[in-house]
């Protein structure tokens, strides 16, 4: 019997992305990415400030400024991407959790900003139902954001997500400056979005946290994908880790020593 081949939820190939300047040449500061997940993966793209990780993100929910570009292909559930479809997809399909809760509508109470994403009719679920779903008690609809302590108003954001009803979820840095209960909020509904089936892009500095939940990682250096691990290559002494950078990284954590 044949085994059926699994399809990638989103795929980008040869993926590069730039700016035009003032003098209006091209500048690519991000080359040739090649990068896939499947539904109910997540996949962290990780690497230090400056190597070009939430411009990835920009590019995949088609956020990049004016002067920016991209070109190669990305593939959306087998389907061709152009940049007219990113609108569309954006926020339906595709979901940005973003790394600020200043996203949140300071002016709408939580319960109706679940509902302008909520699709009518489509589940049987409610704003409250979802905000029970990531652990907020009863009331926290009727609260406006200001009233809200940061791991609450992080679970808001999550209950957004599920409420959107997006395959894909692009979590860019969600979790600088975090306190330990908020980082463990934030971690918990990455899980629980991906227990929906939902695919997972952690765009990411924080390595340690990214071992904690993701499937693979890819680890990006001055804008290239220098390598895409299982997390359990991320171990020992980092034999299994084929490129130099990817073994630093590792042994660069605390509980690594700091070896080099």
């Amino acid at each position: 019997m044949a085994v059926e081949q699994r399809s990638s939820l989103f795929e980008v190939q040869s993926l590069s992305i730039g700016f035009d300047n003032s003098l209006g040449k091209r500048q690519v500061l991000i080359h040739d990415i090649d990068f896939t997940i499947d539904s109910g993966e997540i996949v962290a793209i990780i690497g230090e400030s400056g190597s070009g990780k939430s411009l990835l993100a920009q590019a995949f929910i088609g956020l990049l400024p004016k002067s920016g570009f991209w070109r190669g292909r990305m593939l959306f559930k087998g389907e061709k991407v152009q940049f007219e479809d990113q609108q569309r997809l954006r926020g339906k399909s595709i979901f940005l959790l973003p790394q600020s809760v200043e996203a949140l509508d300071p002016f709408m109470k939580v319960g109706k900003q679940i509902q302008t994403v909520l699709k009518k009719g489509s589940r049987l679920q409610t704003d409250l139902d979802l905000l029970e779903k990531v652990g907020l008690p009863p009331g926290t609809d009727s609260l406006y954001p200001f009233e809200l302590s940061g791991g609450m108003a992080r679970k808001v954001l999550g209950a957004m997500a599920l409420a959107s009803e997006a395959d894909l979820v692009i979590a860019d840095e969600p979790t600088p400056g975090l306190d330990e209960e908020s980082l463990r909020t934030v971690v918990g509904l990455l899980k629980q979005l991906s227990a929906e089936g939902k695919g997972i892009v952690l765009i990411t500095h924080d390595i340690r946290m990214a071992l904690q939940i993701a499937d693979r990682i890819a680890v990006c250096k001055e804008g290239r994908i220098v390598e895409v691990a299982a997390v359990e290559d991320f171990s020992n002494r980092g034999e299994r880790l084929r490129h130099p950078y990817s073994k630093a990284l590792w042994k660069a954590l605390p509980e690594n020593a700091f070896s080099t």
